[in-house]
């Protein structure tokens, strides 16, 4: 078993730490009381104690305006055992069962292209960069199921405004590790390695736009995208690539995995619009994993922009968004 100390992590004195069965306890009646308040009693989840395995990773509440939806958290096991990180496998349970390989420490970014501060971060370093906030965000999957996942992070604009973009950055791409000692979905063609995404730099510059180092107040687990990937809540979850190693700022709309691998399917912006169907399936409705029922749980409908249209839908104004799918 890989331990916090062979990861390089230094564990807080327990006396800085809010005991896990505590955090996860306060935060569901919380959760429970607000969420009974809009939308009626529901019933939570139990979750089994477990004891932490992981490096506690705090963050402050977020005052960024929509970073806290009130819905009811997805229990921890099934955000860390439900994935979808073809680097480990393309059933969903495959990554839990084979990330353990993933060494996240070492790590370092490279931030280059056009920028002015072009320079290599490591991973201590890139987390200092600003506070730590707690942001609770839904994430919705191209394939209809969704989850809500508090996670730890800041905003990437943070990091955009510290390498100061030059006058012809107009888009961000963000790469993926591709390592086929640590990963063994790299020795499949499923995709062109490495996982490359993007996004335009006034999304990139929005404050939802997450830099992500942690979820339920710990580092983020191998199978989620350690240890630092994106969290674009607006976006279907492939838009929000993981274990990034590179982040390049370029002039021209840069290649994403997804689409050079089927544009049909798979468009560059990626948001979320129920009114635009995947050309194999609805995307009217949703089903929230987690939730009473399984499979056969009553679906919810889609929400534009997964339910952030108030905060996001003017970067988009203007646009035909079937078009620019």
């Amino acid at each position: 078993m890989i331990t916090p100390k062979d990861r390089g992590f230094i564990h807080p004195i327990a006396s800085d730490i809010t005991p896990r069965r505590v955090f996860e306890q306060r935060r569901r009646l919380l959760q429970g009381l607000a969420a009974g308040a809009a939308f009626g009693a529901l019933p939570l989840r139990a979750e089994v104690p477990r004891p932490n395995k992981l490096a506690a990773l705090p963050g402050a509440k977020s005052a960024v305006a929509g970073a806290l939806t009130m819905e009811q958290l997805t229990a921890y096991a099934d955000v860390t055992r439900y994935n979808n990180f073809y680097e480990f496998g393309t059933d969903k349970s495959d990554p839990a069962q084979t990330a353990g390989t993933l060494k996240p420490r070492p790590w370092s970014v490279v931030v280059e292209g056009e920028v002015k501060k072009p320079q290599t971060l490591d991973l201590d370093t890139l987390m200092k960069i600003a506070p730590m906030e707690e942001r609770i965000y839904r994430l919705r999957c191209v394939e209809g199921w969704s989850m809500v996942i508090p996670w730890v992070g800041y905003s990437l604009a943070e990091l955009v405004r510290k390498v100061e973009p030059t006058g012809n950055a107009k888009f961000v791409q963000f790469i993926s590790l591709a390592d086929k000692a640590q990963m063994p979905g790299i020795r499949t063609s499923v995709l062109d390695w490495p996982y490359s995404e993007g996004l335009r730099l006034d999304e990139a510059m929005h404050p939802l736009a997450l830099l992500a180092f942690g979820l339920y107040g710990e580092v983020l687990p191998n199978q989620d995208g350690a240890p630092v990937r994106l969290v674009v809540p607006w976006k279907y979850g492939f838009k929000s690539a993981k274990s990034i190693v590179k982040i390049r700022f370029v002039d021209k709309q840069p290649k994403t995995s997804w689409q050079e691998a089927n544009a049909g399917e798979y468009g560059f912006y990626s948001n979320v619009n129920p009114q635009v169907d995947h050309p194999r399936w609805s995307q009217a409705t949703e089903r929230r994993i987690g939730e009473s029922g399984g499979l056969f749980a009553k679906r919810r409908p889609t929400l534009m922009f997964n339910g952030y249209e108030a905060q996001v839908g003017q970067l988009y104004a203007g646009m035909d968004l079937r078009k620019f799918y």
